[in-house]
């Protein structure tokens, strides 16, 4: 078959049935596989994987933009009830052929570690449950992404209320809060519904494979080079080193906002000046001006997210029935990224586009893979934290105006600090959040049990949580994890932030030094995709892949360091 002929426009890819896909299989199955077919064979499997996969994630996008449009949920639910099974059970045969012909093709290793594992953990039975589990997580994002509340007269999605926490009067940031919490408190039975659901789910799913569901997660996440203990280790590391670190700079936000303790309501808000960090007038304004700091940290960073404009390939902005969060998504077939947020004229949207812009960019840097398995699906999640992290890190000195960027040079610092005081306080959060899951999957009986859940996060948050009051706000602390989408619809997926964010901040200690070659690094390590093992490609972009208190130190040491720079400034 001529696999040139599979279609490339998203709205061919879309109409696609199995019955278009079922004679590519059938094709690559019944094909004689050798030394002097593989390459060919690699190449096919590849454009044929890509499409199907587009086709999800197409179809994913139209679900989050608008959680409400029953024609995508029903175009989804078909998706998965009678493409995806079908399309795994080929793949598996397709793994299978390649595992049996014990061919080895050049610069494949790691991608065949990683098919070794997806064929250890497939299991025809865990099929129909795994569709069931993407329900409940559609289920999750339409739940969440409907709240509104009713703010001065006027309907606010949970994104816009969120926005409210960084105005300068208490007052305003409270009564917020408040409303928030109070809204978000009416939807406790139905994550408590899902969550009942979730866990004895995944805990079918991992014994049909054969393992508990930890041990699973760990093969589906191609988790080779660490283990659940170095995990553990990396929150005892976190405890020691940056725990200290962010009671620090909770001390400094209480004093210079001139309050009793700090709370919920005051974590946003920049405490260095009266008014709100304001980075645009329009949403046309926002893109330019992220486009022109993207040309100064490289011309074709620029170039790249030119591309995402002209192609429709943005939707950052706030409104009813969107999904929460935000994402970069790579349409394999198209190589393109889609980068998608909800912009509330923060410096949050600043963090967020440049976050994004980060992984957008790494989907263009690794088109020119040849074979999917290299650089395409099998992309390691620690490391692509690291491309979109760095982009953070390696933008900030271009923010200013001067630059084309946002902010005047005061603003740029204040802002600069904020976000570098989110890095130190954001490694507690990560080690309460994944401590937190570790928890749920070594004791599954009792995490089915969500009072018994809400008990765990409280006693991991005082463990990890420390300079922010909650007294008298025990609810929405013990019931904070609900909204931690994370937990729900992406089980183990948390970690990969600490440890990238502690590589991002090994990039930015580069770049403090010499710009450019940090950069170039940088890019050189994203061109890799996923041809080489996850410590490797820290090394090639100028770190060191690492879960001891040293390297942390390191980090927190520099961060501090720059933070005392900029306030000099102020």
């Amino acid at each position: 078959m001529n696999f040139k002929s599979l279609p490339t426009d998203s709205k061919s890819i879309l109409a696609m049935q199995w019955a278009d896909y079922e004679p590519y299989y059938k094709d690559l199955e019944e094909r004689d596989l050798n030394l002097n077919t593989i390459d060919q064979w690699l190449d096919d499997w590849s454009e044929l994987a890509a499409t199907v996969d587009e086709q999800y994630w197409r179809l994913e996008i139209a679900t989050t933009v608008n959680t409400a449009d029953k024609e995508a949920e029903e175009r989804y639910g078909i998706y998965t009830a009678e493409i995806q099974p079908s399309a795994k059970t080929s793949e598996q045969k397709l793994k299978n052929k390649l595992l049996d012909s014990g061919l080895s093709p050049d610069s494949f290793a790691t991608g065949l570690q990683r098919i070794k594992a997806e064929a250890n953990i497939f299991n025809e039975a865990n099929l129909p449950l795994l569709a069931e589990e993407q329900k409940l997580n559609l289920e999750y994002n339409k739940t969440v992404g409907s709240m509104t509340a009713i703010w001065e007269g006027e309907e606010k999605n949970m994104s816009e209320m969120f926005s409210l926490l960084f105005n300068p009067d208490r007052t305003i940031r409270e009564r917020a809060w408040r409303l928030g919490e109070e809204r978000r408190s009416r939807e406790w039975d139905a994550i408590s519904g899902l969550w009942e659901k979730f866990v004895p789910l995944r805990l079918k799913i991992a014994e049909n494979a054969g393992m508990d569901y930890r041990a699973y997660m760990w093969e589906q996440r191609f988790r080779f080079d660490y283990t659940p203990e170095d995990c553990k280790s990396f929150h005892a590391a976190i405890e020691e080193v940056v725990v200290p670190a962010a009671k620090r700079i909770y001390e400094k936000r209480r004093q210079r906002l001139g309050v009793d303790s700090v709370r919920p309501w005051d974590i946003h808000v920049d405490p260095l000046g009266s008014n709100e960090l304001v980075p645009f007038q329009s949403l046309d304004e926002f893109k330019e001006r992220t486009r022109d700091i993207f040309r100064q940290v490289d011309p074709k960073f620029g170039e790249y997210f030119q591309t995402l404009m002209d192609g429709d390939l943005l939707d950052i902005e706030s409104r009813k029935d969107k999904a929460p969060g935000a994402y970069s998504l790579g349409l394999h077939v198209a190589h393109r990224p889609f980068v998608f947020m909800s912009a509330t004229n923060t410096h949050w949207d600043v963090e967020t586009i440049l976050h994004e812009g980060g992984h957008a960019f790494h989907e263009f840097e690794r088109a020119h893979v040849n074979f999917f398995q290299r650089g395409e699906i099998y992309l390691p999640a620690e490391f692509a934290e690291v491309a979109s992290i760095g982009m953070e890190l390696l933008a900030s000195p271009y923010i200013t105006r001067e630059h084309g960027g946002y902010y005047t040079e005061q603003d740029s610092a204040r802002a600069m600090i904020g976000q570098l005081e989110f890095y130190i306080k954001f490694f507690p959060y990560m080690a309460l959040v994944d401590a937190f899951q570790h928890w749920v999957y070594e004791n599954p009986m009792e995490a089915s049990n969500i009072s018994k859940c809400n008990d765990k996060w409280s006693e991991l948050w005082d463990r990890f949580m420390a300079g922010v009051d909650y007294s008298g706000l025990e609810d929405s602390k013990r019931t904070y994890w609900y909204w931690q989408s994370h937990i729900h619809t992406g089980p183990f997926y948390y970690v990969e932030y600490g440890l990238a964010q502690l590589g991002a901040i090994q990039v930015f200690g580069n770049a403090r030094k010499d710009q450019k070659k940090a950069v170039a690094d940088y890019r050189k390590a994203l061109a890799l995709g996923g041809t080489v093992p996850l410590p490797e490609l820290f090394t090639a972009a100028g770190a060191k892949f690492a879960f001891d208190a040293k390297t942390l130190k390191e980090a927190v040491d520099l961060v501090e360091e720059v933070i005392g720079e900029l306030e000099a400034k102020l």
